[in-house]
């Protein structure tokens, strides 16, 4: 989830670029380790059935709505066959809450498995999803009981479908009462007390193939990626890790390239001119996937 400074809605046609799709090119995402570059990772954030970007942190159980600065006129299968044809692996489909189902499933049959799906994926409706034609599974909140961490809940998901089709979302925040980042949850309403370290990264690729982080303190700010949070994932990370939060430029690609050399993905939200933004180029991601 991630969104623009600007709190006023706005709505965009985007056709997608000429870059042709080659099946025989497709590489899975899980190559981010071996390859000599991070990567663009695409996104379709959903809610209410539609695909928007939402500022971090705006999206609660009660209170106003959260503040929405696109709205796309497009459906999600509209954006997962653009993914598609540009090849871009490795993208995913967050479910902001009820009534999203429909639209997601709309987005996994543009592109079967091509796509990651989460949202409120739990041991219940995994395997539906994987029948929906997900690739990978991107689970968060299910893994806290009472927003403790269930390492039993791990083991569980991981036995049930297999650990290669699991992606866990350690979206994070940093505590004033306590150095380094800690996972937070529900809508990152909510920050618990599992520090994003080594030693926790390692101990939980025991059960995922990959990591998705959001810098929850700077998503949606478009002032500027997490540096230090970058680096230490790319010193940390055991797996292949994506990370999404104040991506602004192009050049941050270059960027997280540096800090991470090459060990992290990147996603951008509202900077992408592809959703109202006008910071990023989605042409230019796509060429830098394809260099």
């Amino acid at each position: 989830m991630s969104a623009g400074a600007s709190k006023r809605a706005r709505t965009m046609d985007y056709t997608p670029s000429q870059a042709g799709y080659n099946p025989a090119a497709r590489h899975h995402a899980g190559l981010q380790l071996q390859g000599k570059r991070s990567m663009f990772r695409p996104c379709i954030d959903l809610h209410q059935g539609q695909v928007k970007q939402i500022v971090g942190g705006t999206l609660k159980d009660s209170g106003p709505g959260p503040d929405t600065n696109f709205v796309a006129s497009h459906g999600a299968d509209h954006f997962a066959a653009m993914y598609r044809k540009d090849n871009l692996t490795g993208g995913h489909v967050i479910k902001l809450g009820p009534g999203n189902d429909e639209a997601a499933k709309a987005a996994l049959k543009a592109w079967p498995d091509g796509l990651h799906v989460g949202g409120g994926i739990n041991a219940s409706n995994a395997q539906e999803w994987l029948g929906h034609g997900a690739e990978k599974l991107i689970v968060t909140s299910w893994l806290f009981s009472d927003a403790v961490f269930s390492e039993e809940r791990c083991r569980q998901l991981a036995a049930l479908v297999g650990k290669d089709r699991l992606v866990f979302d350690l979206s994070c925040r940093r505590r004033r009462d306590k150095d380094g980042w800690f996972v937070a949850i529900n809508r990152w309403q909510d920050t618990t007390d599992l520090e994003v370290s080594k030693e926790t990264l390692a101990r939980l690729s025991d059960y995922c193939s990959e990591f998705l982080i959001h810098a929850a303190d700077v998503e949606g700010l478009c002032k500027g990626i997490d540096e230090d949070l970058v680096a230490r994932l790319g010193e940390w990370s055991p797996i292949p890790c994506t990370y999404a939060g104040g991506g602004r430029d192009i050049s941050d690609l270059a960027l997280v390239d540096r800090l991470s050399k090459g060990r992290v993905g990147l996603t951008f939200g509202s900077a992408l001119d592809l959703f109202g933004g006008d910071g990023v180029k989605y042409t230019d991601c796509v060429a830098w996937n394809s260099a």
